[in-house]
């Protein structure tokens, strides 16, 4: 993407430290409520850039389906965990 002159707009800070991404940009770049930014300091103020995060739920809802799947074909059972967690948390 191109940036003219004419095309950038002031953008102001709030009092929490929020800035707004203009309109335009959020729809050329398709920018959503949540998206995440990490934010790098360069001489000139600051770079934002749009970082892709893992779905955490997801993924730890996949584990935890894997993990219940192995213990019922191990036969794992609710005793056998407490007890691990119990063992876990003396060491």
């Amino acid at each position: 993407m191109s940036l003219k002159s004419n095309d950038m707009e002031l953008i102001k800070m709030s009092s929490k430290g929020q800035l707004v991404v203009p309109q335009d940009i959020r729809e050329t770049d398709h920018f959503q409520p949540g998206d995440k930014f990490v934010a790098f300091p360069i001489d000139e103020g600051v770079l934002f850039k749009k970082v892709e995060m893992p779905e955490v739920k997801l993924n730890f809802k996949s584990l935890a389906k894997e993990i219940e799947a192995q213990f019922k074909k191990q036969n794992v059972k609710k005793s056998d965990v407490k007890e691990a967690v119990k063992w876990a948390r003396t060491r």
